[in-house]
């Protein structure tokens, strides 16, 4: 299989997915925009794309004007080629974007391990049936996806108190996640050093904030990596 991972800093892959995707054998080709690289114009050689997050926004194509291409292709690999895929975080929001959603400033920030809820929807879906109704995974973003309730190609999956778009699918092929499900045991302390990260994870929680956080991912890795490895099998399926 040939996947397409479109990174906004180097840091955030697809982490214990992309460990999975690596042991099957499977072949990556990631774009890393922020450091130039360009999305190849044939996306018809790829079976699956990811879209990772990273630290800046979906309206910033002033600074980063890259995103107005990246979500161009977005557009044409779900909407038009209709091929699967998978967007965590800023992902998530660029998907939201791309099917006729609003980005907006989340109200507060959602940053820590937190509780996501499951909907009705969720028990006969092909990548979450088998989840628990609730699970806890790392939140680490200040915007989420609105506006999209009026696009009937879309079905909401999960939501939290904070954010109703938790996850969301447009059709049967094409999903946002807006929390990473897919950290290892080293994510928390990397992202830590990303001056952006590091100010919204002190702002909510204080400037000891790191390491407590580290803390609490770890306590819950097992389930996360256990939840990803789901995620990815149930994904293959679509390939």
């Amino acid at each position: 299989m040939n996947i397409i991972v479109l990174q906004h800093i180097k840091i955030e892959d697809p982490g214990y997915i992309k460990d999975l995707m690596l042991a099957d054998g499977f072949k990556l080709t990631t774009i890393e925009l922020d450091e130039g690289e360009k999305i190849p114009e044939d996306l018809n050689k790829f079976d699956g794309m990811f879209c990772m997050g990273g630290p800046m926004d979906t309206y910033m194509e002033k600074q980063y004007p890259w995103l107005i291409e990246e979500k161009k292709k977005i557009k044409e690999f779900v909407v038009e080629l209709k091929k699967p895929y998978l967007g965590f975080c800023l992902g998530c929001q660029l998907l939201g974007e791309v099917v006729g959603g609003k980005v907006v400033k989340s109200n507060p920030a959602e940053i820590g391990i937190m509780n996501i809820n499951f909907l009705k929807d969720k028990q006969d879906d092909k990548l979450f049936s088998k989840f628990p109704n609730t699970i806890k995974s790392l939140q680490w973003h200040s915007y989420e996806v609105q506006g999209i309730e009026n696009n009937k190609d879309v079905t909401l999956l999960a939501s939290s108190p904070i954010t109703k778009y938790q996850i969301f699918k447009y059709q049967s092929h094409a999903y946002g996640i807006q929390f990473h499900i897919e950290i290892k045991d080293t994510t928390v302390n990397e992202w830590g050093c990303v001056p952006e990260y590091k100010k919204a994870l002190e702002d909510q929680l204080g400037s000891d904030a790191l390491e407590k956080f580290d803390k609490s991912a770890n306590d819950n890795m097992k389930d996360m990596n256990n939840y990803s490895t789901i995620l990815y099998n149930n994904f293959k399926k679509l390939l």
